[in-house]
């Protein structure tokens, strides 16, 4: 590969709800690309479209292809600039990105990786959580079948704050199931974060739980849900 037939992937963090979460680089990166490569065209597309940029778009999910992988190594070989969004927060972070930049550090080494950082879930809802202490662990999405009964047994024996991902088709099973794996755990549940219903609940599982039950409303939306056994 010639020096300026180097490619380029810049990994770039967007908005997690709040379109204007973005930064002055990252904007000027996705309108610099060749292409972008998107979780979901119709999610960026919006993006794009409230800062006006114009770029082509091609669909890149945990459902990739082969064939789809071999293009985009293929562009990278021939010096393109490709940007790797998902659909909020950081790719490669609980998100399919992972997979295409293992690939490319394993069979492309020479190409170049660019981190754009910029919103992350994950620091946004500890930030107003209101936690002491600056330790974390997080634990990405909880499974969905395999492994998630595992999954909640093992909260309790975590020294520090634990920070999860969780959707609202499944977050009042999530909070019973703390309700009876950790009940004495102080839990804090970030709704719907940097958008116009963002907050933040707090109290025990079963607390939360009957709050959520009282206003079903308020079972809607992204959640980040924070487990804190010392408190």
């Amino acid at each position: 590969m010639e020096e300026d037939k180097i490619g380029l992937l810049s990994v770039v963090a967007t908005p997690i709800g709040n379109l204007e979460d973005i930064t002055l680089r990252a904007l000027r990166v996705l309108s610099e690309a060749d292409y972008l490569l998107c979780e979901d065209t119709r999610v960026t597309g919006k993006l794009l479209a409230r800062h006006e940029i114009k770029v082509r778009m091609r669909r890149y999910d945990a459902h990739a292809s082969d064939k789809v992988h071999e293009e985009i190594l293929c562009d990278l070989e021939e010096g393109k600039h490709i940007a790797l969004v998902s659909d909020a927060g950081t790719p490669g972070v609980s998100d399919p990105g992972v997979f295409l930049v293992a690939k490319i550090r394993a069979e492309l080494p020479e190409v170049r990786i660019d981190a754009v950082p910029g919103a992350s879930a994950v620091t946004t809802a500890f930030s107003i959580a209101g936690i002491a202490g600056n330790q974390f662990a997080f634990l990405g999405f909880i499974p969905q079948k395999k492994g998630r009964q595992t999954f909640f047994k093992s909260l309790s024996s975590h020294d520090l704050p634990v920070i999860f991902f969780e959707s609202t088709h499944r977050i009042m099973k999530t909070l019973e199931s703390l309700s009876e794996s950790s009940p004495e755990a102080k839990v804090y549940v970030g709704r719907e974060l940097t958008k116009m219903h963002e907050e933040m609940i707090i109290g025990s599982a079963k607390e939360i739980m009957q709050q959520l039950e009282t206003e079903p409303v308020r079972q809607k939306g992204e959640f980040v849900i924070i487990v804190d056994n010392k408190s």
